[in-house]
């Protein structure tokens, strides 16, 4: 029985739909009842608990082989408090439930404390539940491809692409889909202790690569448009984004551009099959 953390997220979402395909039991843990009802369709059992809850969290992990684990992104709140209450919660439940093995999803840049924003607390993350078992992965992921979706719209309407990525960067990008299938592959893998996959896609692309894969999916010229730093946090806060969250996700675009987003030599990596073009198409089609 595998337990997936996310299941009604992208990554999550992935990792729980892959498993089953290969025939494995699984068992995906949700905030809310009514969210289970499609998984249920599929085979999956579910459970229904909140990361922040130590006691439902170690139920929901009982008996498992192994689980994919996460920290949410931050809707709202200072979400470096928020990954030490989920983080120690749960490693609490995971070390309760006595869990073989976890696949933990970060982010590649997770190396460094401080200087990449938000991932930072992935790095505090991996902190915390470094040893939750007795093998344990953490997979640092690229940036996703699918999180272009929140300015599809501005693309397909004004054939412009706003970035808060230098146009001319290449930096390790990779789909959400191919994240949750290296997750689900990794659970079904053996091995002992703590290490670290990081995972890209084919190559690595810059936001000038993804407005150029933008026009071969819509068929028009599309340009790439770098958003001044110091409109950033406007542009955020029009978006409902709140402040702290916001400071956090600005922090990430400073360490990108500082070249603080980069692969470790020292860690396993390895490479999607799904291409920009592939996962871009997929945004537009399906409107994610």
């Amino acid at each position: 029985m595998y337990v997936v953390l996310g299941a009604s997220g992208r990554v999550g979402g992935e990792a729980a739909r892959a498993l089953i395909e290969c025939g494995a039991a699984v068992r995906v843990v949700l905030r809310r009842q009514e969210q289970g009802e499609r998984w249920a369709a599929l085979g999956a059992e579910v459970a229904v608990a909140s990361i922040e809850d130590a006691n439902a969290m170690a139920d929901a992990l009982k008996g498992a082989s192994g689980a994919f684990l996460l920290n949410p992104p931050p809707l709202k709140g200072d979400p470096y408090a928020r990954t030490e209450i989920l983080g120690a919660a749960l490693a609490d439940a995971a070390r309760r439930a006595h869990l073989p093995k976890a696949v933990v999803l970060s982010s590649i840049g997770a190396q460094h404390a401080s200087g990449t924003g938000v991932i930072a607390t992935l790095n505090r993350f991996e902190a915390l539940l470094g040893g939750v078992a007795p093998a344990t992965t953490f997979l640092r992921s690229g940036y996703f491809i699918e999180t272009w979706s929140e300015v599809a719209e501005t693309v397909i309407s004004e054939s412009v692409l706003p970035t808060f990525l230098d146009p001319a960067q290449k930096v390790p990008m990779v789909s959400a889909m191919d994240v949750g299938h290296a997750a689900a592959a990794l659970l079904c893998e053996e091995w002992a202790g703590n290490r670290i996959v990081e995972l890209g896609g084919p190559k690595d692309w810059s936001a000038g690569d993804v407005a150029a894969a933008f026009a071969e999916v819509l068929g028009r010229p599309i340009k790439s448009l770098l958003v001044p730093s110091e409109q950033r946090a406007a542009l955020l806060s029009q978006e409902g984004v709140p402040a702290e969250v916001a400071n956090a996700l600005l922090g990430m675009y400073v360490g990108i551009a500082n070249g603080l987003f980069m692969r470790q030599n020292e860690s396993e990596h390895r490479r999607g099959a799904t291409s920009l073009t592939e996962a871009l198409e997929r945004v537009v089609s399906l409107g994610i």
